[in-house]
């Protein structure tokens, strides 16, 4: 494992722990040259999931692209990494279950939008004013009379 502060390619593994859901292996890591620690996840890699968009195309399923969505949203709130990364585990432990190859963007949206009513209020609004395009006052209105 390439070491993010060095790019030293060995670094030694210090602590392992399996995720709450089982579906992942959590491992901190300290480069052998620097000492610099770093935390890897290990998946199990599933058949790819695609993500057709509103304009019909599609594209493979980002973890990453919904993570940085989800940081954006929930930037300068109570909310740890830890906590997003629970949302998306729960999500796409749902998204297997289900057995679908494809999913539509805007499901995957009101995926996300469920559980974040669920943490943060003010992150939920941060995503949905994005994730649905609001072009007016009187649509974070409407959002907001929905959270209550």
């Amino acid at each position: 494992m390439r070491c993010p502060a060095c790019s030293h390619l060995e670094s030694k593994v210090v602590d392992s722990r399996p995720s709450e859901d089982g579906t992942s292996i959590r491992r901190r890591r300290e480069c052998l040259d620097c000492g610099y620690r770093f935390t890897t996840y290990e998946r199990l890699v599933d058949n790819p999931l695609i993500v057709v968009k509103a304009d019909g195309s599609s594209e493979a399923y980002d973890r990453q692209k919904l993570m940085r969505g989800l940081l954006t949203a929930c930037a300068k709130r109570p909310i740890s990494p830890e906590q997003i990364g629970d949302v998306i585990d729960d999500i796409e432990a749902e998204l297997r279950n289900a057995s679908k190859n494809e999913i539509g963007s805007k499901q995957l949206g009101d995926m996300a939008l469920v559980r974040l009513a669920k943490l943060d209020d003010v992150a939920y609004i941060r995503f949905a004013s994005v994730y649905k395009d609001f072009q007016s006052v009187g649509e974070f209105a409407t959002a907001l009379e929905g959270l209550r």
